[in-house]
Formats: structure tokens, sequence, C-alpha cells
């Protein structure tokens, strides 16, 4: 698994685990409070190629947080 495959699978975990919560919001939260700038760059990227494999929420709260943080994603 490289690099890219475990932030994916790490994003699509948090959202697992949020279930029940305002998953999208809780999602971009903790991706935000506890992701080095180096993974979120790799994953923002991969967000803009497509984000081929992330979860829908893990995809929405990834947009969502893109672009609060200056990011530009469709």
């Amino acid at each position: 698994m490289n690099s890219l495959q475990k932030l994916i699978y790490m994003a699509n975990q948090i959202a697992r685990n949020m279930a029940g919560h305002d998953e999208a919001e809780a999602v971009a939260t903790h991706i935000h409070d506890f992701w080095d700038p180096r993974m979120k760059a790799m994953i923002f990227a991969h967000l803009e190629a497509g984000g081929e494999g992330l979860d829908p929420v893990a995809h929405d709260a990834l947009s969502q947080l893109a672009r609060n943080s200056g990011h530009i994603t469709a």
C-alpha cells in the first residue's frame, strides 16, 4: 500500500467512525486538526484528480476542507 492509498484508507476509516455525527463536518475537523500539511496536500491533489476510492462522506469532507483552506476543488 503506497502513501496515497494509506491516506484514502485513513480518510474512509475516519468517515466510518463518525457515523451518526455530522459526518462530513466531523471528518473535515479531524483531518484539519490532526493531519500534517503534506498529508493534506497529497489527499487534496487526489481529490482534484477525481478522488477515486474515497467514501462519499470522506469526499464531501475533503471537498469542504479544501474549499475552506483555499484549495480549489470541483
